[in-house]
């Protein structure tokens, strides 16, 4: 139960599916990826699915596959006002029953070495480091990222067994 607007509110009651376009939900793709074009790249060869909570959309999720077994969620994104309401839970838990119905075995999930939060959150979530891809933002983004007042240059890997 999570209390939104002043009412208790299950979060089960989100209502996560696939979708076809990126189109409604770019505003939110993009809080997660500032690269339009990476995510275009992505997004070609994964399966993008979007949360709502009775007509809004609160979060959405990219995932692609990796290998035969193995999937990385890509894109992970929740909505500003529902931050910390556990929507970001619920989509996490939406990206393993979809890598699972597509007889995935294995999730992983990267994000910068600046983002403090989104470190903990994944730990949190079940996920275990695995490596670090040393330079992957400076070498694939043409601007420079800050976070928390640290540059973000490193993608630090997390992977789960599913």
């Amino acid at each position: 139960m999570i209390l939104i607007f002043g009412r208790i509110v299950p979060i089960i009651d989100l209502d996560i599916r696939a979708v076809n376009s990126p189109e409604p939900y770019w505003d939110l793709l993009l809080l997660a990826d500032p690269s339009r074009s990476m995510i275009e790249e992505y997004l070609a060869d994964g399966k993008l699915f979007a949360a709502a909570w009775e007509e809004t959309v609160v979060g959405v999720f990219v995932i692609v596959p990796l290998g035969e077994n193995d999937w990385e969620l890509k894109n992970i994104a929740v909505s500003e006002e529902w931050q910390g309401k556990g929507v970001g839970k619920a989509l996490i838990e939406g990206a393993i029953e979809a890598v699972k119905s597509e007889g995935g075995t294995y999730l992983e999930v990267g994000t910068g070495n600046s983002s403090i939060d989104q470190i903990a959150f994944y730990q949190k979530a079940g996920f275990r480091m695995q490596r670090i891809a040393k330079n992957f933002f400076t070498l694939n983004y043409p601007d420079i990222i800050i976070e928390n007042g640290i540059e973000c240059r490193d993608m630090i890997v997390f992977g789960m067994d599913l």
